[in-house]
């Protein structure tokens, strides 16, 4: 797992950070906007959310009031700590002010592959027809790839914006987690090897030889 430092200092080196900016001037210009957004999960520890969860939440709550995505499908099991990854964000949200009958989860997903193609399903469900992944710009990058190759339908990509994010850092609401905490917690590390988990960050997990061509059809 990578840590939430890293994260942000992987994104500064592998992200162009006017990036992030462009893509979504993009979609305000051409007034475009979303049935929902997919924004994976990252680990609870220690009773509160990190920067990084801090930062895909603010940015979901930020493009959905802005009306540029009309739900949120938040994805992530619990997987290295007892709490449903999805869920937790969930709370948060809820907090912020994302009313809970827009909000979605995937409960399962334990990488990040898995927590668009696990939201995608979701997507699916629920008849949402326009997908972006929301997320920090370091995993928006390293999914690029993926989201082009294995989807019928396009998911754009919309990683936060730093600079906007800076302007919300006083936010910080309280939540009660236990309605995600998972009893008889077991640790990924402790049910699966190094090579397993890489394996699974690659999307090896999932099952593509049931759809046509490896892709999951079109929304």
């Amino acid at each position: 797992m990578i840590g939430s430092a890293l994260i942000v200092q992987l994104a500064s080196c592998l992200t162009p950070r006017k990036g992030p900016q462009k893509l979504y001037n993009n979609v305000v210009t051409s007034k475009q906007s979303f049935d929902a957004i997919i924004v994976p999960g990252i680990p609870f520890n220690n009773g509160g959310w990190d920067s990084v969860m801090k930062a895909r939440v603010i940015w979901a709550w930020v493009l959905y009031k802005n009306g540029i995505t009309r739900n949120v499908i938040f994805s992530g099991s619990a997987v290295y700590s007892p709490y449903k990854e999805s869920v937790i964000m969930g709370l948060y949200a809820q907090q912020l002010g994302i009313p809970r009958e827009r909000i979605f989860y995937d409960t399962v997903a334990r990488h990040s592959t898995e927590n668009v193609y696990f939201s995608y399903l979701v997507a699916k469900q629920n008849g949402f027809k326009s997908l972006a992944l929301a997320t920090d710009p370091f995993q928006s990058f390293m999914l690029k790839g993926f989201l082009s190759k294995r989807f019928g339908t396009p998911i754009q990509r919309l990683p936060f914006v730093v600079d906007t994010l800076k302007i919300y850092n006083y936010l910080n609401p309280s939540i009660n987690p236990e309605s995600a905490k998972v009893h008889n917690f077991e640790s990924i590390v402790e049910k699966e090897s190094y090579i397993k988990r890489f394996m699974g960050t690659l999307g090896k997990g999932i099952d593509w030889q049931q759809y046509k061509d490896g892709r999951v059809e079109a929304l």
